[in-house]
């Protein structure tokens, strides 16, 4: 059997995850592959603000681009980039299980978001991070944090800035530990709700490759059913990268919480809500909680926030 060709960004972190992925295929499915560096428009672009060049497949386009010549046979991507709505004939074969899903924080300096000195400088490449911050500190300067892991980190230990924050699955699995960083803090779901998908990956494929019901086989059952009354939050809410909104669904206690946030980039003006039922009732659960924050002018919102956001 021919070898499978994974498509893949090239930063350390998105190698990483391709080669999780080659390692289960050929351990769990017998399946061998190759991996193709692919360089998407959010990597060739780092000197703007992500939201000042988002909508759909920032970081995919290119990708499903060769999926669809039949170039590449899957590509890899962390899942809260993917976006809700896949190009026709392409579908996600597979949401692998979820790492830590949790925000993190990192300083040379400061043990906690607490002991920042006011105006303190916070990188970030997320409106959602952003939002939150402000909400919680309105008097902190966040400013965009463009680059791949390497190079954030880099720019923190120059003093470029007093704190950054990342997703904990990237520092967990790049094994950035205290002798990189000095503090390492894990913000809670409840202050900083994560973003669509994060902590996950996912495999994208053409629906009728010969090999897509193959590959389902490397799902993980729970982290699916999230990271899809997730995914059908923002479907709802129209959101993507150039609004600020998070929403994080988590099975505790034989049932389903999920948790969203938006608002407007500075923090001045947020919606917060959550629904719990029953696991089976997920994406019900999800569509109702949409219905709740639409209700509650979150469109508008929304809106609004985009009109910031390009309008700076």
């Amino acid at each position: 059997m021919s070898k499978l060709i994974i498509g893949s960004r090239g930063s350390v972190l998105a190698l990483w995850q391709a080669e999780y992925i080659q390692k289960r295929l050929e351990k769990e499915l017998g399946i061998l592959s190759d991996i193709q560096i692919v360089k998407t428009k959010g990597d060739k672009i780092l000197d703007v603000p992500l939201s000042k060049i988002g909508g759909k497949g920032l970081f995919t386009k290119e990708l499903e681009e060769l999926l669809l010549k039949d170039k590449i046979d899957l590509a890899v991507h962390s899942l809260k980039d993917v976006p809700v709505d896949f190009v026709e004939g392409l579908g996600l074969a597979c949401i692998t299980e979820r790492e830590d899903v949790r925000d993190c924080f990192l300083s040379q300096k400061y043990s906690s978001l607490e002991d920042l000195p006011i105006g303190s400088k916070v990188g970030t490449t997320s409106l959602r991070r952003s939002m939150q911050l402000k909400f919680l500190r309105d008097d902190l300067d966040t400013q965009s944090l463009r680059g791949n892991v390497q190079t954030r980190l880099k720019r923190l230990r120059d003093g470029e800035f007093d704190a950054i924050i990342l997703a904990k699955a990237g520092v967990n699995r790049l094994n950035i530990d205290e002798k990189q960083v000095k503090y390492i803090v894990s913000l809670s779901e409840q202050i900083m709700i994560p973003a669509m998908g994060q902590g996950a990956l996912g495999i994208e494929m053409k629906e009728n490759h010969h090999m897509y019901d193959q590959i389902k086989k490397l799902s993980h059952h729970y982290t699916s059913v999230c990271a899809e009354a997730e995914r059908t939050f923002i479907r709802m809410l129209e959101g993507g990268c150039q609004v600020p909104i998070g929403v994080n669904a988590k099975i505790q206690n034989k049932g389903i919480v999920i948790n969203a946030i938006l608002g407007l980039p500075d923090g001045s003006e947020i919606l917060k809500h959550s629904i719990e039922g029953e696991v089976s009732d997920s994406n019900f659960l999800a569509k109702q909680l949409a219905e709740y924050f639409i209700q509650n002018n979150a469109r508008e919102l929304l809106l609004k926030a985009k009109d910031m956001v390009l309008g700076e």
